[in-house]
């Protein structure tokens, strides 16, 4: 079979020729890939229950936003190694590849498994669920810090270049020409300390009955971890922008994660580290709104405009801490 692009209609044909024939009862449904991905849940109820995932050249959203499909395989080989990083089940197993067709299959979830954004947004907020994604994040920089096969392995940062340097922060220079000076020395640093995964969003955590599940590692590098830190805290604020009823319920679950993520942290990563978190967090806050992928459930634009004002005082302030971040978004 030819170059394909996966669908729900394609799956079962692409499959058959790989010679895995599906029952009558089979079903591919496509999930939510983001903007980046296809990926198809294949479940058949006489077989296997597993996902495919292929990328995608041309990225979902309005502008024009090209990335490199090999990217694929840097995800495949970082979910591996970040398996070796966290304890048994935080991470899918990959089943096989096709690098022909850019994409891989791993295993599937529960049917009931929800992504921690769908219950975030749902106002499901449990503090455990954020304390162990702080220390799943603490455990990957600590297993990986220093790691020279760490760094050989994920050196190259294209993927996460393509992905989230420059349509996050190149475009958010762009836009603002007043912080575009800011945003070149933040970018023109040199921090290759740990393994990153690029992505660190609730919508790439599932929750599978008591497990936390970690996927999407197509930005995985080893680069500076404190942009992991500054992601995910970067959309508990947001969510208390969308929810402001549940404003301090978020605020303590940002307060969570960032603590058990330090808390598990060697010494000499801890250096920097609050403060790099906090510059990282004010280019990001900025960039969910102007940059390339906005988030989606912020639609109104006085709500926006309030978010895009606090971001430029952050970066124009720089609060190294998180309380200081935390008293300007009062």
């Amino acid at each position: 079979m030819a170059d394909i692009e996966l669908t729900a209609d394609s799956a079962r044909a692409y499959l058959a020729d790989r010679g895995l024939t599906l029952s009558p009862a089979a079903v591919c449904r496509e999930l939510g890939g983001g903007v980046s991905n296809t990926v198809i849940l294949v479940d058949d109820p006489a077989g296997e229950r597993f996902v495919l995932k292929q990328a995608l050249p041309q990225l979902r959203v309005e502008k024009e936003w090209l990335a490199d499909r090999s990217r694929i395989f840097r995800e495949r080989d970082a979910l591996e190694a970040a398996a070796t990083l966290l304890p048994a089940s935080w991470v899918p197993r990959i089943l096989w590849s096709d690098d022909d067709r850019y994409l891989y299959a791993m295993e599937a979830f529960s049917p009931d498994a929800r992504s921690w954004k769908e219950h975030l947004l749902a106002g499901d907020l449990p503090a455990d669920r954020a304390r162990r994604v702080g220390v799943a994040l603490g455990l990957t920089i600590r297993e990986s810090w220093g790691s020279a096969e760490m760094e050989q392995r994920f050196g190259d940062r294209t993927a996460f270049e393509q992905l989230r340097g420059d349509p996050y922060y190149g475009e958010i220079a762009r836009r603002h020409s007043s912080i575009a000076q800011a945003v070149a020395d933040w970018r023109g640093r040199e921090v290759a300390v740990a393994l990153t995964h690029g992505d660190w969003s609730p919508k790439n955590i599932m929750v599978d009955g008591e497990r936390l599940v970690f996927i999407d590692y197509e930005c995985a590098h080893y680069g500076d971890p404190t942009f992991d830190s500054a992601f995910v805290l970067n959309h508990l604020l947001l969510k208390s922008v969308h929810l402001p009823h549940l404003r301090d319920e978020f605020l303590s679950l940002a307060r969570i994660a960032f603590t058990w993520t330090t808390g598990v942290l060697p010494a000499e990563a801890l250096k920097d580290f609050e403060a790099d978190t906090m510059r990282h967090l004010a280019f990001l806050m900025l960039a969910r709104i102007d940059g390339k992928s906005p988030v989606e459930y912020l639609t109104d634009e006085a709500v926006r405009d309030r978010v895009r004002r606090t971001a430029l005082r952050l970066i124009e302030r720089r609060p190294g801490t998180l309380g200081g971040v935390l008293a300007l978004l009062e």
